[in-house]
Order: C-alpha cells, then sequence, then structure tokens
C-alpha cells in the first residue's frame, strides 16, 4: 500500500485550520496531517523539521505572502509541494502561484475527498488546478497558441505591465493594484513609470485613455 501523504497546513485563521482538519480526519489513512502553522515563519520552520509532501497554504497569511512562502519553500525544499487553498477565484493569484512554483490552485469550497484526491495527484508530481479555473487558463492558453499574446504586448508592455493597467483601468488604487497582484507597493510603482514610459504618457488619466483607445480589455 502506498504510505499516507504528509501534509503541513499553513493559514492565519485558527478555524480554517480546525475545519482542515476535521474533514482530512475522514481520511487518516491517506494523509496525516504533520504540523500546522498561522504564520510563514513557523510554516517555513515546519517544513525544514517534517520535510512534508505536501504543504497546503492560502495566498495571502495575515499580512504576509502565502507566494512569497511557496518561493521560499520550493527554493530550499524542492522535495516538497506548495499547493495554494484559497477562496480568491482569480486569474492573478493563479497564474502568480505557477510563477512562484506552486503545484496546485484550488478554492476553499473543495469538499475533502476532492481535495485529498488533488493532494495524491500533486505527490505524484502533477499539477492540479481548480475546475473553476481551469477552463479560464484552457483559453487563455488558446489565444497565446494563436499569437494572441497579453493585451498591450504590441506596445510593449509585459506581462506583468498589462496586468497593472487592466488594474487601473478597472478603478484600483496602487495599494489595490498591489494586493491583486500580491506584490509591494513600490513594485506597483515601477511598473506604473514602466507603462507610462512605453505609452507615452505621464499620469494614470493618460494610461487609461490608450487603453481605451487601443481597445485593449474588453
Amino acid at each position: 500500500m502506498t504510505a499516507p501523504l504528509r501534509l503541513v497546513l499553513v493559514d492565519d485563521h485558527e478555524m480554517v485550520l480546525h475545519g482542515l482538519v476535521a474533514m482530512l480526519g475522514h481520511f487518516a489513512t491517506e494523509v496525516v496531517i504533520t504540523g500546522q502553522a498561522t504564520t510563514a515563519t513557523a510554516a517555513l520552520t515546519l517544513v525544514a523539521d517534517e520535510r512534508p509532501d505536501v504543504v497546503l497554504c492560502d495566498v495571502r497569511i495575515g499580512k504576509e505572502s502565502g507566494l512569497d512562502l511557496c518561493r521560499q519553500i520550493t527554493a530550499q525544499y524542492p522535495e516538497t509541494k506548495v499547493v495554494l487553498l484559497t477562496v480568491y477565484d482569480d486569474e492573478h493569484y493563479l497564474y502568480q502561484a505557477l510563477r512562484v512554483g506552486a503545484s496546485g490552485y484550488i478554492l476553499k469550497r473543495i469538499d475533502g475527498q476532492e481535495l485529498v484526491a488533488h493532494l495524491r495527484r500533486v505527490r505524484d508530481g502533477e499539477t492540479v488546478i481548480d475546475h473553476a479555473l481551469a477552463g479560464r487558463v484552457a483559453l487563455s492558453a488558446a489565444r497565446l497558441s494563436a499569437g494572441e499574446f497579453w493585451p498591450g504586448a504590441h506596445l510593449g508592455l509585459t506581462q506583468r505591465e498589462s496586468e497593472v493597467l487592466e488594474l487601473l483601468v478597472s478603478g484600483h488604487s496602487n495599494k489595490g493594484v498591489a494586493s491583486k497582484l500580491v506584490v509591494s507597493e513600490d513594485t506597483v510603482k515601477t511598473h506604473i513609470r514602466g507603462l507610462y514610459r512605453k505609452l507615452g504618457v505621464s499620469d494614470r488619466s493618460g494610461a487609461i485613455a490608450v487603453a481605451l483607445r487601443e481597445g485593449l480589455f474588453r
């Protein structure tokens, strides 16, 4: 028989941790929870000590970033897989998660049996994406294969600058953009300066005007 999957849980809400423990308790022969953490620092210590097969963590851990934690774990302990379990039904977070080495992105409405199945697939080397997002990812892949790159690519924008511009057009503040992309406000300001330069504008309203004129976002 296959040995039980060794799992570390990371979430800043004790209630969520208790809920996961209770749910996964029904699958004790398949999953063993080797530790729980409410901060990124505690999570790293647990991973170092326990060397679990999988770490299941949220995109946000209080004021800390689960994406940063994922990056650190996959760099320092490549044998440990990281799966993001979150309420954020948002491609921005999904793409960020995949960029930093996550092996899965699952929404918190998942049931126990499906979660365990996904965790086993991750341990076996697969990447899993919640079915609610999989269709959008497939559409993006189809557009890329057809040569339809990210909006603004023909204007010289990087994919990240395009993402920032889309959020500006949607009315997000710098702080809101930073929250959406899980980066610092200073990083957002750097991207904004870059897209201003490439679009030949000097302020936010000018950038939005170019985006609307070019029909970059529908």
